[in-house]
């Protein structure tokens, strides 16, 4: 229960980075912002919008409508909106629930805990991850569709790994803990500091289990809308 507490409260987070939290539309287009354009590249061609409106479908510049041209704007609009909204709401959930098992594990454990390093680590491990998805650049940002799948497989490797750890140190720790502090059984002892860690980290995720569950939903909800948008764009301009 404690290594899936764990893995819940971070991995959700990581998966609704992914923009596939169990949503009815997976993107099959690499998305390119930059302020001078928006390239939504893949399986769908190569669409090119400019902050006005004017398109290049497949290289070839489009005359446009005055109808064709706001939807343009406005797909263009919504994906330098959406696109960061995503990405800061899962980079800003993976903060929170590193930092609330942070906090429990200085109070349960201890301050100098080997596991709140360990706990640090894997936050940079799973945003750099992230970051393969929704890649950051000087001059905007790219999402890369065919990174989600070899994300959410290195990144639950690398959440195995260290919580694998972490369970250990927690072992060693409160074992240590136990046997200094003299008294009673020392396996009892450390039996019921683990069961008092375990149920302050299924406490805090019952907390927190409702909004990164919606998050997931409204992630999906702006996914399926861009691609709606996507679709009707490109439909008027074959």
């Amino acid at each position: 229960m404690f290594r899936q507490a764990l893995l819940g409260v971070l991995l959700v987070t990581a998966a609704s980075a992914q923009a596939n939290y169990q949503c009815r539309v997976n993107p099959q287009d690499d998305v390119v912002i930059t302020p001078r354009s928006v390239q939504v590249v893949g399986e769908n061609g190569n669409l090119v919008i400019a902050p006005d409106g004017n398109v290049q479908f497949n290289g070839v510049a489009k005359s446009l409508n005055a109808t064709q041209r706001q939807q343009a704007v406005n797909y263009q609009q919504a994906l330098r909106t959406d696109l960061p909204w995503i990405d800061n709401g899962a980079r800003q959930r993976v903060d929170q629930g590193r930092i609330a098992l942070d906090r429990i594990i200085a109070k349960e454990v201890g301050e100098n805990s080997n596991m709140r390093g360990r706990l640090t680590k894997l936050d940079s491990q799973l945003k750099e991850q992230m970051n393969r998805i929704i890649e950051h650049r000087p001059d905007g940002l790219t999402f890369h569709y065919q990174a989600i799948n070899q994300v959410r497989s290195e990144g639950q490797q690398l959440v195995n790994q260290a919580m694998g750890a972490i369970v250990q140190d927690s072992i060693n720790e409160m074992g240590a803990k136990a046997v200094l502090g003299g008294g009673g059984n020392p396996l009892q002892n450390v039996l019921g500091n683990l069961g008092g860690l375990q149920t302050a980290i299924q406490s805090e995720w019952k907390s927190q289990e409702a909004d990164f569950q919606q998050f997931g939903r409204d992630v999906c909800n702006k996914v399926v809308s861009l691609e709606e948008q996507r679709k009707v764009l490109v439909g008027t301009l074959k």
